[in-house]
């Protein structure tokens, strides 16, 4: 038999496929080169296409155009969403840490040099857990919020505080109370020095007053101030019905004056907490990715009356109740007040980010090597209080780390 080569229209044809699958494979490892790793990770590893495709009806890239976030943050997202990059590159779950800069505190920095720079927490592939994820996180302690403005006159060794607005001083679930005011004491020495005017209502009210108080400069850096709602009954008893207090260490008060809201506590309920913590958050949306920095803890209470005991923190992202990811800190041997200083990183598409919560969780590890939790705090929309000022704050604020201390409930 006489073999006879194919004409060469054929070997075109298939020189013509074999370089359109060169060109293919070529086009695809570059998208992986540009991925920053091999193979590539997907761009939303808690999440897949499939699922939200079938959860919005349409394809992301669709919907996301449709569905905004909060007032303020939705045209930021729709200028970034159109050049897009790949939520994890190589580089962003180690050094993109560091574009968070310094952690600032009503916009003083948090002084965590000395512990070194963040570190990456470490990712927990157990989702399960003997803790609930419920909606029932106890009830707020949060019960109005007072806006105030500070100044320092360092000639006159003054502290200028304006009284200038507040809101929903009393719950209005409370019908003991026709009327309110306003109490400003320095602490330590509890010395009133400021009593406002008497509110008819306590729901929306303007004060505009302004109280002067001698002080020292160094003093400054020793007292506090402490805000005080009082309702009056139909006795005319004054009952206190909500606190916060400001320590004036924390403002720097003699380089800028000072303006914020302040968020009033009910200390009556105040008393099943166990715990403060301190957290920022951040929301970067052109790679779409949540950044929480568990910063430290103070006067932890240990469970069971521990004498002493190991704290840890474990971060949890939840959607509709539901866990979807875990990440958790170091543990801290023997420490009441720890510092943690750690960054958990978290890739979340920008349409679901309203429907997502925190549950923050303090642990020990007892002596016998059991683990308890000691308490938890919620954020996000689900949550009420400070919970959801601090998730609001970050979004109005893009980009931008927002540090809030939380009260830790107990579990």
């Amino acid at each position: 038999a006489v073999a006879t080569s194919p004409p060469r229209w054929e070997i075109s044809i298939y020189a013509a496929g074999a370089l359109a699958l060169l060109g293919i494979a070529a086009i695809n490892l570059w998208k992986l080169w540009r991925s920053g790793s091999y193979p590539a990770p997907s761009p939303f590893p808690n999440y897949d296409y499939r699922y939200l495709e079938q959860k919005y009806g349409a394809a992301y890239s669709d919907v996301k155009h449709k569905q905004g976030l909060a007032p303020g943050s939705q045209k930021a997202l729709q200028k970034t969403s159109l050049i897009r990059r790949p939520s994890l590159w190589s580089g962003d779950t180690f050094e993109s840490i560091n574009e968070l800069g310094s952690l600032e505190l009503m916009s003083k920095d948090l002084g965590l040099a000395p512990y070194g720079p963040l570190k990456k927490s470490i990712s927990a592939d157990s989702l399960s857990s003997v803790s609930s994820i419920g909606n029932n996180f106890g009830q707020d302690i949060t019960v109005g919020q007072v806006e105030v403005s500070m100044e320092y006159d360092g000639k006159a060794a003054a502290l200028h505080v304006m009284l200038l607005q507040g809101k929903d001083l009393l719950e209005k679930e409370d019908p003991r109370f026709e009327s309110c005011f306003m109490r400003i004491s320095l602490l330590p020495a509890e010395q009133i020095v400021g009593i406002s005017r008497i509110q008819r209502t306590a729901y929306a009210m303007a004060f505009n007053e302004r109280f002067s108080i001698p002080l020292d400069p160094a003093a400054l850096e020793e007292n506090s101030l402490r805000f005080s709602v009082f309702g009056i009954d139909e006795d005319e008893r004054n009952v206190s019905t909500g606190v916060a207090e400001l320590k004036l260490s924390d403002l720097d008060l003699a380089a800028r004056p000072f303006n914020a809201w302040l968020y009033l506590q009910d200390m009556n309920k105040a008393v099943d907490t166990v715990g403060e913590i301190l957290l920022s958050l951040s929301y970067l949306p052109t790679a779409e990715r949540l950044t929480v920095v568990v910063v430290k803890a103070k006067n932890l209470l240990w469970t069971n009356s521990k004498a002493t005991a190991d704290p840890f923190v474990k971060v949890y992202l939840l959607q509709d109740g539901r866990k979807i990811s875990k990440k958790k800190t170091a543990v801290k041997r023997d420490d009441t007040n720890p510092v943690f200083n750690e960054a958990m990183i978290f890739s979340v598409p920008a349409i679901v980010l309203q429907e997502l919560s925190l549950r923050v969780t303090v642990a020990e590890y007892g002596e016998d090597g059991h683990t308890d939790n000691t308490g938890h705090v919620l954020i996000g929309p689900a949550a009420s209080g400070m919970g959801i000022t601090h998730w609001n704050q970050m979004l109005a604020t893009l980009r931008k780390p927002v540090s809030m201390w939380h009260l830790l409930r107990r579990n």
